[in-house]
């Protein structure tokens, strides 16, 4: 077997509607303990594409996880001790822009955080790192990503700005409103904290935002309801998994990003002072840069 077949460095998390991958094949469930708790469900580790691949539903099994529920260090930090690469993350939006349309994908470049309170970060208890995050997503990977979704014929669209909003409540029209006048582009709960993750774990990551529908601000959408998405998800869902699939196939790739050496220039703290309990449980993010 190659390396691509038997190592796992392909890491993919599903979010609301896909809570599978279908064409999984030679399935095994990992459970993974963290320094900082469990993971929002067992990684499901298979073979596609003839890639080993490890899944992460992000909102656990029956979806029973809020977005500000969930455990962002423990679902990353389970995937750099698998030895994960690459994320692709999967995740439903509502669309700031009538050229957005429900049952497209965006593959957004940036960020805005309309969170509360999250932690976003594996440092701190006396170790200190500032990573760039100029460009929270990997540029490499999202044009894989983009590459994949234009070949298996889905709507695609490159670049955007992705709000990320606390929830659980959807927008308030005022708010979606502001949001477009800001020029957003998309609006979901959950990625920029992965992303900031990601980034200090020098993982790979970039976002396929399934549209479900036009947020608040929409003639027709000003009542934005569960019932209301759940057929465009799990038809969101069916391309999702194509996509990702196509995704699989062309990877890997040269990681001559910066994501792959995010930390090399970031840890500030002088390594004798960083306590040894810190330096053991971060070990599989700092153990390239610090010695136990």
């Amino acid at each position: 077997m190659t390396d691509e077949q038997t190592d796992i460095r392909i890491g993919v998390i599903g979010g609301s509607g896909l809570y599978e991958m279908d064409a999984l094949t030679d399935r095994e469930e990992v459970r993974v303990t963290t320094p900082f708790g469990d993971p929002s469900a067992a990684y499901i580790v298979g073979t596609l594409e003839d890639r080993r691949v490890a899944f992460l539903a992000r909102h656990g099994q029956g979806h029973r996880l809020m977005p500000s529920e969930l455990n962002f260090r423990a679902n990353i930090f389970g995937f750099k001790t698998l030895g994960v690469e690459w994320i692709l993350s999967a995740s439903a939006v509502g669309s700031l822009r009538e050229e957005y349309r429900p049952l497209d994908i965006v593959i957004p470049d940036q960020f805005l955080d309309r969170t509360r309170g999250r932690i976003s970060t594996f440092f701190g208890g006396g170790i200190v790192a500032h990573v760039g995050f100029a460009h929270p997503f990997c540029p490499v990977l999202s044009g894989v990503a983009f590459d994949a979704a234009t070949g298996v014929g889905a709507r695609v669209h490159r670049g955007g700005t992705y709000v990320c909003m606390e929830g659980p409540q959807f927008s308030t029209l005022a708010e979606s409103r502001l949001y477009r006048a800001w020029g957003m582009d998309v609006i979901g709960m959950t990625n920029l904290q992965e992303a900031k993750l990601a980034r200090e774990a020098e993982i790979c990551y970039t976002t396929l935002a399934l549209v479900t529908d036009y947020d608040c601000w929409h003639e027709g959408h000003d009542a934005v309801t569960v019932d209301m998405i759940i057929t465009t998800l799990r038809e969101n869902a069916v391309t999702a998994q194509l996509v990702v699939a196509s995704a699989v196939a062309r990877l890997p790739v040269d990681r001559g990003c910066e994501c792959a050496t995010a930390l090399g220039s970031a840890i500030i703290t002088n390594p004798d002072l960083i306590p040894s309990d810190v330096k053991r449980d971060l070990t599989p993010i700092i153990g390239k840069y610090v010695k136990v």
